[in-house]
């Protein structure tokens, strides 16, 4: 089906449901439990996968570390702890050996770095944190502004879609209805069209024999 406008054909739009005015369901209960009868009849969807589909990949194939994680994580296993050890400043277990005190000494110099960077982050934080985290919350507050209203829009717009939905349907649905009315009388006058014309040919039947007879009779 298709409609000319402005010179241009333009394919009809077909509906084969109007949710909003077809309400058989809930008029006639038992046609809703016609149709979960049948809904049960059908067979249940395969289990496994149509053969067309793609296997699935293997992620972080090539890093066997992130594959580590991402099973552990799939297993839900929890963290191993931190390594608290190399934090420590341990004395050598034995004073005499120049080896071990070599180790105690590079890792007080490890420390001591690492306690230099945290007192240097910490000064950082202090001078430029305060401000870093309003502008980073700022940042935040911003983008939940917009995507709040954002959502509203799409609210607002769905809302628009339904009630146009609605009335469009609903309309469609008196234009059928009346159609429907319509079609009811036509068939109604046709049936008594057919049963006048029966009348009337039995009528002329009898006409025709009452003739005949009229006729014999002279």
């Amino acid at each position: 089906m298709s409609s000319v406008t402005n010179g241009n054909v333009q394919p009809s739009m077909i509906y084969d449901s109007l949710p909003y005015y077809d309400n058989e369901l809930e008029q006639y209960p038992i046609l809703k439990q016609k149709v979960e009868k049948e809904l049960a009849r059908e067979g249940k969807p395969p289990q496994s996968l149509h053969p067309g589909v793609p296997p699935e990949p293997t992620l972080f194939a090539n890093n066997p570390m992130l594959q580590a994680e991402l099973e552990r994580v799939q297993n839900h296993r929890l963290l191993p702890p931190l390594d608290t050890t190399r934090y420590q400043l341990p004395a050598p277990t034995t004073p005499e050996s120049e080896e071990e005190w070599r180790k105690a000494l590079d890792n007080a110099r490890a420390q001591l770095e690492h306690q230099k960077t945290r007192h240097l982050n910490l000064a950082l934080l202090q001078q430029y944190g305060s401000n870093a985290w309003r502008i980073h919350n700022y940042l935040n507050e911003a983008a939940a502004k917009h995507i709040e209203h954002t959502l509203e829009e799409l609210k607002n717009l769905t809302t628009e879609v339904n009630r146009d939905r609605k009335n469009y349907q609903t309309r469609l649905g008196t234009q059928l209805t009346s159609l429907e009315t319509r079609w009811t009388e036509l068939i109604s006058s046709i049936l008594q069209i057919e049963m006048a014309n029966v009348a009337l040919e039995v009528e002329i039947d009898r006409l025709n024999k009452r003739e005949v007879e009229l006729a014999a009779a002279l």
